[in-house]
């Protein structure tokens, strides 16, 4: 596989606080590659840059080989999509107006949608399950069900590269591993490269195929889960005892907490 994205002696934060320190690291084109660390490790940060929300202060990214701070900015967004973790929508659009801003990087300017418009978020809805929902308004869904559709907007974008920050956070465990099978199934599907940001150890281990641990703001390991997912990692960057055994079912690494009492006794 091809390198899609490459992070060169990444170093940067926001105004006088510098986040991440001499970052290096390669995407592989197809991969559903996963970004694990404390709270204040830099994963969010790291999205930001890759995605060219923030302007790094030494170090460079490259996409596909070039530079990012060479693409235009409509042409980065027809190329790469990010959902945040959180997306403040201050009005009532209803779930097929949300999907089809998603096509507003592909529109000329004072240009309107076209039929093949209109297509590409039918079929972005289809592929995330909510075209049933295409006429509720965005204020009166579930969780899941926004969060969803905000994945829906960004695959209406036809990106080749997908940022996630966090999308299963504030979700129950069901909607927790909805959510991943249908980006996973988009990854194997559709050949869109997933970079995620995730807290939960046990679900990065299970879907991601390949991870980078941060640990303030330096990448403290990276590799596939079987390499990454250590006890001797986890202990040493969370600060906490766990015991870490394969899943029976996937054979993944399995992470279990060892409570205080547990550790007295």
């Amino acid at each position: 596989m091809s390198v899609i994205m490459k992070a060169e002696h990444l170093s940067g934060g926001y105004e006088k606080e510098t986040v991440l320190k001499e970052v290096d690291l390669e995407i592989e084109e197809g991969e559903f590659f996963g970004i694990i660390g404390p709270n204040g490790s830099g994963k969010s940060t790291l999205l930001r840059f890759m995605s060219r929300a923030l302007f790094p202060e030494s170090g460079k990214i490259l996409f596909q080989g070039k530079n990012i701070l060479g693409f235009k900015r409509r042409e980065l967004s027809r190329k790469i999509a990010f959902v945040p973790q959180e997306t403040a929508i201050n009005f009532s659009f209803t779930v097929f107006e949300i999907v089809l801003m998603g096509r507003i990087p592909h529109l000329g300017r004072l240009q309107t949608e076209t039929r093949d418009d209109f297509q590409i978020a039918e079929k972005a809805l289809f592929m995330t399950d909510t075209s049933h929902l295409k006429d509720k308004k965005i204020d009166e869904l579930s969780s899941g069900e926004r969060q969803r559709v905000l994945i829906a907007k960004a695959l209406a974008q036809e990106p080749e590269l997908l940022f996630l920050d966090e999308p299963t956070s504030h979700l129950d465990i069901g909607h927790q591993v909805q959510i991943l099978n249908l980006l996973k199934d988009l990854n194997k599907k559709q050949r869109i490269t997933v970079v995620i940001v995730l807290h939960d150890l046990n679900l990065a281990s299970e879907y991601c195929d390949k991870m980078i641990l941060l640990h303030q703001g330096r990448i403290y390991s990276c590799g596939e889960p079987e390499k990454l997912i250590t006890y001797q990692n986890l202990e040493a960057v969370y600060k906490t005892l766990v015991l870490v055994n394969k899943n029976p079912v996937s054979s993944k690494p399995f992470v279990m907490l060892v409570s205080a009492k547990k550790n007295e006794n």
